[in-house]
C-alpha cells in the first residue's frame, strides 16, 4: 500500500462525522477495506441503532488485540476552526480535523497494519484482532459490550492506539467514576417556606461532607498521584421567588490503583444512606459507566517490547508512563484472560481542541511501528 493511499484512508476516517455516535458508517467503511480478504473474519456486533463496534480477525493461534474507538468528541463552533473539522485537509506535514489526534489516525495505523498482513501474505504466528468499540468518549460502553460478549477472551496481549505519542508506552492508567446525586424536596412560595422542603439545602448536605470524605484518602501512587474528586456541575430550582423541589449535583473522580472504585462506592452510598436518616432528606445516588484504574507493570514483557520497537522505529528514547485518563484497556481486562494492556498511538497536543492535527510522518512511523510489534510480539510468545 502506498504511503498516499495510507493518508487518503485516515482522510476517509476522518471525513465521517461519527461525534458520539454514527460509528456504523465508520464501521461500515473499515469492513469494506477487509472486504477482498476472505481470510479475514469480520464481525458488526450492535450497540444501538446506527451504532456497530466492529471486530476483524486474522490468523490463528496466540492472540493479539489492536484496539481503536470509531468515535470522537464534537467539534463544536466550526467558525472557530482554520480547517473544516470533518475534510481532513493538509498542509505540510499536518493534516487536520476533528479525531485526527484522537483517535482517528490510531485506528487508520492499525487497520492498515492488518491490511498489510493480508495484502502482502505476511506469515504470523498467532492471531491478530481489531478491536473497533463504539462510544469511548463518552463512556467506553462499546469495549464493555464486547468484553461481556467474550471477544478479548482469547487475547494474550492488547495495544490500544491512543494518542499517547509514539514516545510513550503507557502501561497503567487512572479509572474514573462519574455520580449523580438528584435532591427531591418540596415545592413552596419563599414567603412560606415551612410549608416546603429545600432540595438545595439538603444537597448542599452531601456537598458539605463529600469532599472531607474524599480527602481522607491520602495515599499516592507514585506514577499516577492521588485520588482526585471535583464536583463539576450543580444545579436546582425554578425561580427566585419558590423553594426548590429538586437540585442535582454530577461529580468526576479519578481513581488509583490503590482505592478500587468499590472502595469509593461504599463509602459515597453509606453517607446518601446517613444523610437520608435526617427528616425531610431524600437523596438518591447513581453512576455513569465507571471505570477501574489500570495497575499495570512497566517491567511487562510486552511494555519493554514496544518501548524497544518504538526506539528502534522512531529514533527517541521511548518513556513508559502512566495517564491521567481512562482507556478502554480498563474495560476489556475485565475479559477471562489474563494479559497486559498498553497504550500507544500517534497524536499531537490538540486532542478535543480547535484545528486538531496529526503529523502525517507520525501517522506512517506508527503503521511502521505496529508491522513490526505484531510479529515481534508472538516471537516473544513462543520464546517465553
Amino acid at each position: 500500500m502506498t504511503p498516499q493511499t495510507k493518508v487518503e484512508i485516515l482522510q476517509h476516517l476522518i471525513q465521517i462525522p461519527s461525534v458520539n455516535e454514527n460509528e456504523t458508517a465508520v464501521a461500515n467503511y473499515i469492513a469494506s477495506l477487509f472486504a477482498p480478504y476472505p481470510q479475514a473474519k469480520v464481525e458488526k456486533v450492535p450497540f444501538a441503532e446506527n451504532r456497530d463496534n466492529l471486530v476483524v480477525t486474522i490468523g490463528e493461534g496466540p492472540q493479539i488485540g489492536l484496539s481503536g474507538h470509531m468515535d470522537v468528541v464534537d467539534p463544536g463552533d466550526h467558525s472557530a476552526w482554520s480547517h473544516d473539522p470533518f475534510g481532513g485537509e493538509i498542509v505540510g506535514d499536518h493534516l487536520f480535523g476533528r479525531g485526527a489526534s484522537d483517535m482517528k489516525s490510531g485506528l487508520a495505523a492499525i487497520v492498515i497494519t492488518m491490511l498489510e498482513f493480508l495484502e502482502q501474505g505476511t506469515p504470523l504466528k498467532g492471531s491478530v484482532r481489531l478491536l473497533a468499540t463504539v462510544g469511548e468518549e463518552t463512556g467506553e460502553y462499546g469495549a464493555a459490550m464486547l468484553t461481556d460478549a467474550g471477544y478479548a477472551d482469547q487475547l494474550a496481549g492488547l495495544v490500544i492506539a491512543e494518542p499517547s505519542g509514539l514516545d510513550n508506552v503507557v502501561y497503567t492508567a487512572r479509572g474514573v467514576i462519574d455520580y449523580k446525586v438528584v435532591s427531591t424536596g418540596k415545592g413552596s412560595h419563599s414567603a412560606s417556606p415551612e410549608k416546603g422542603i429545600n432540595a438545595i439545602t439538603n444537597l448542599m448536605k452531601f456537598y458539605n461532607a463529600v469532599g472531607p470524605l474524599m480527602a481522607q484518602h491520602t495515599e499516592t501512587d507514585p506514577v499516577l498521584g492521588g485520588l482526585l474528586h471535583n464536583v463539576d456541575l450543580i444545579s436546582g430550582g425554578e425561580q427566585i421567588n419558590s423553594i426548590p423541589a429538586h437540585a442535582e449535583l454530577m461529580a468526576n473522580m479519578r481513581t488509583i490503583p490503590a482505592y478500587p472504585n468499590q472502595v469509593i462506592y461504599d463509602e459515597l452510598e453509606a453517607l446518601i444512606a446517613k444523610l437520608n436518616q435526617q427528616p425531610t432528606v431524600d437523596l438518591e445516588l447513581s453512576y455513569s459507566y465507571p471505570e477501574e484504574a489500570i495497575p499495570g507493570d512497566p517491567n511487562a514483557p510486552l511494555v519493554q517490547l514496544a518501548k524497544q520497537i518504538s526506539d528502534k522505529i522512531c529514533g527517541h528514547d521511548t518513556k513508559i508512563v502512566g495517564s491521567g485518563g481512562a482507556n478502554d484497556g480498563a474495560e476489556f481486562l475485565r475479559a477471562k484472560a489474563d494479559f497486559t494492556s498498553i497504550e500507544i498511538g500517534p497524536g499531537s497536543n490538540t486532542s478535543h481542541q480547535v484545528d486538531e492535527y496529526i503529523s502525517i510522518q507520525e501517522y506512517l512511523q506508527a503503521i511502521d511501528f505496529y508491522e513490526a510489534l505484531v510479529p515481534a510480539f508472538f516471537a516473544q510468545l513462543v520464546k517465553a
